[in-house]
């Protein structure tokens, strides 16, 4: 019996120690994480990559002493314009805004924005690369808001559409002062819709009960396990609506001369349909824009990292777990609505 005693105390000392280091080695990788961890503005100069790209491919092209002389002009240019003051001179900031269902890049936007507007002035111009085909009002709704800061500031804005912008996409698009698309790129699709599964049915089919307490009439109308009552289905569809005409309104405030009895179907149209109803104003790309800028402007990226540290990860991981074995994934599926 005290053999068995001294394994056991043996086992829990040993378990203890292990438990130990291991917490130790944690801590220590998370503090040093953190300690790495940096969330910062990146900045890119544009009119000097397209001109080292105008370089190269010039001096391929040169004999020899030609591309002596390429050189010494160059540097004569450069020195030039070191000398030469750039305060005074229109700068062209670019942000580009790449969106998913829930709008998660509108966290980058803040913050690129609020770096851009510490020095933008009236005189400048910023352009918004904008790729997204929608997601949830809230999201896109905040999204629009960040732009709404860069018009009030009475900074111009522009948005360039290379491939997508509808839905919440276009809500952002529609605050600039002019929006530029590809001839192919999609935008419009100026609706609103709500996705909700209903599993009553079965669950009845089953003999399960499902009971939800709520205060308040409408406090839930539709949802994904109760019975959908035509009430209940009717306030559904009245809010629905509500959002439609809310996002109808806000394009018409800043695209007053749209046809909306014609462009809020729901639908969506191509670049050069698009340009036809008024919903872009010119055909080019992005590319083609920022080129032409970049021969007389300055053209300034700008883009916001965010690094997780390790502890930030760990949360994130164990409040998925968490959230699977829960019924918020049920709650979040109910109350999507989408633009």
């Amino acid at each position: 019996m005290n053999a068995l005693e001294h394994i056991g105390i043996f086992a829990a000392q040993t378990f203890l120690i292990l438990f130990a280091i291991i917490a130790v080695i944690l801590v220590i990788a998370m503090v040093a994480a953190k300690a790495g961890h940096k969330n910062e503005i990146q900045v890119e100069l544009l009119h000097k990559k397209y001109k080292n790209f105008k370089t190269l491919l010039k001096a391929q092209t040169l004999t020899k002493n030609e591309r002596k002389e390429l050189r010494k002009k160059l540097k004569e240019e450069k020195k030039s314009s070191e000398n030469k003051s750039r305060d005074q001179e229109k700068k062209i900031f670019l942000i580009d805004f790449e969106g998913d269902v829930k709008a998660s890049a509108v966290e980058n936007l803040r913050e690129e924005v609020t770096a851009v507007l510490t020095i933008a002035t009236p005189k400048d111009e910023v352009v918004v690369r904008v790729e997204s085909p929608g997601g949830v009002v809230h999201g896109y709704g905040l999204a629009a808001s960040q732009l709404l800061r860069i018009r009030e500031k009475q900074i111009p804005l522009t948005i360039c559409v290379d491939k997508v912008a509808a839905s919440g996409g276009y809500l952002m698009s529609c605050t600039a002062n002019k929006i530029l698309c590809a001839p192919f790129a999609i935008v419009g699709s100026i609706g609103v819709v709500a996705q909700v599964p209903n599993l009553h049915r079965v669950l009845k089919k089953h003999d399960v009960d499902f009971k939800e307490y709520t205060a308040g009439e409408y406090k839930r109308t539709v949802s994904l396990l109760g019975e959908i009552t035509p009430k209940g289905e009717e306030k559904f569809k009245e809010q629905l609506e509500d959002t439609h005409v809310l996002f109808k309104n806000f394009v018409h405030k800043f695209r007053p001369n749209l046809n909306l009895n014609e462009v809020a179907t729901g639908e969506y149209w191509y670049g050069e349909q698009a340009i036809a109803k008024g919903l872009v104003d010119e055909i080019r790309t992005s590319d083609d824009y920022l080129l032409d800028l970049s021969q007389q402007h300055q053209i300034v990226k700008v883009k916001y990292e965010h690094h997780e540290s390790f502890s930030d990860k760990l949360t994130g991981i164990i409040g998925k777990a968490l959230k699977k074995g829960s019924l918020s994934i049920l709650e979040e599926l109910e109350t999507r609505r989408f633009l």
